[in-house]
């Protein structure tokens, strides 16, 4: 029903505005109107976020959290303006840039991290036909802009003239090339069972009258478990934030930023993160698909709220992994990431292209997930 409005408001705007404008004209505004309709809410879901994860954790710690600023005093909204609140205080609070900085690779490596972290959204499908940009390549753009966002991190650090910066970015810089690795090799065992780069499609590859017995995260279990614990090593996530070191007492790379810059940081640190919970929920756990069989009324019908109520359940566990774990040693967390994940995904990708070969893929229970 969404896709069917959504796909006659695309034929309405098209006749009519297009006509009125030209061809050119419409199309760029037509993008630009999807771009903020993709862009507004993520900036808004990461604002919010952060008030539900310090709810949250204050929850599971057995305190408050932030229930004290309302809107206009209304006391049943305790807390809810708190984002608000933050964001107002980041952008009255004095931009320092300090003497012995390179000034503008200072400025520059905020928008370095945050420019991929938005840009990477535009070939993120929600629904057949929601999709900004639908690329045949998306999971390659994927690849290629998250990766550029390693490079913020490190600018930032030798750009802020500061030995604990710079100590920050490496050790930063080293996680997630490290992760990256492995996360890599995750999402190839995935690409190989949708045996398309195209992020809509492998949503449909695990369309099925089965429901959630029909998608990838069964065949792929490891390398699920693998590409998530590796996005919040990424992401620079407890218990993987050691840029942050507890012997400096500082926070790593970002320690010589203030107000709007050092914001910009962790808006790209909650959208990697949204990031990491919606290539999960694509690639292996069916995107907009319902769980349930096809043959259950209204609740076996595809739709984006199935989709964003597994993000959100994703990135909730984000939250309890913050709450729940002591941070790792650097070595710790090096071992992890090249002697334990690299070796399994390696091996996986191995077992699914067993899986896919003639006749194991057309034998049960293989047959439910690569038979088609």
């Amino acid at each position: 029903m969404i896709e069917t409005l959504y796909q006659t408001l695309d034929a309405g705007f098209s006749s009519t505005l297009g006509a009125a404008w030209g061809p050119p004209a419409f199309a760029a505004a037509w993008a630009l109107a999807k771009i903020l309709c993709v862009l507004i809410p993520l900036i808004l879901f990461v604002l919010y976020f952060q008030l539900i994860e310090r709810w949250v954790i204050g929850w599971m710690q057995v305190r408050k959290g932030p229930n004290r600023v309302t809107f206009f005093g209304i006391k049943w909204l305790g807390g809810v303006a708190q984002p608000v609140a933050d964001a107002l205080k980041l952008l009255m609070k004095e931009q320092i840039i300090p003497t012995g900085a390179s000034k503008w690779l200072f400025l520059v490596a905020p928008a370095l991290s945050v420019a991929p972290a938005m840009a990477v959204w535009a070939v993120i499908p929600f629904m057949p036909g929601w999709v900004i940009a639908n690329a045949d390549a998306g999971l390659l753009v994927v690849l290629a802009m998250t990766s550029m966002g390693v490079y913020g991190v490190i600018v930032a650090g030798w750009a802020s003239n500061s030995k604990y910066a710079f100590l920050g970015a490496m050790r930063s810089a080293a996680q997630v090339v490290s992760y990256e690795i492995a996360m890599g090799f995750a999402l190839v065992g995935g690409l190989m069972a949708a045996q398309t780069m195209n992020l809509s499609e492998m949503v449909m590859r695990q369309d099925s009258n089965w429901g959630a017995v029909g998608w990838f995260w069964i065949p792929l279990f490891p390398l699920f478990i693998i590409h998530f614990i590796a996005g919040v090593a990424e992401t620079n996530r407890h218990p993987f934030d050691v840029a942050e070191g507890e012997s400096e007492i500082v926070a790593g790379p970002l320690v010589e930023y203030s107000g709007m810059t050092w914001s910009l940081f962790f808006l790209a640190e909650y959208a990697n993160m949204l990031l990491v919970a919606t290539i999960s929920t694509i690639m292996f756990m069916g995107g907009w698909l319902s769980p349930f069989p096809k043959s259950v009324p209204i609740l076996g019908e595809p739709c984006i709220l199935w989709m964003l109520g597994k993000m959100m359940v994703l990135m909730l566990m984000f939250v309890w992994i913050r709450a729940s774990f002591p941070r790792y040693r650097y070595d710790q967390i090096m071992r992890l990431g090249w002697k334990i994940f690299i070796p399994i995904t390696i091996v996986w990708i191995i077992v699914v292209g067993v899986m896919m070969l003639d006749p194991v893929r057309n034998w049960l229970p293989f047959s439910l997930w690569f038979g088609k």
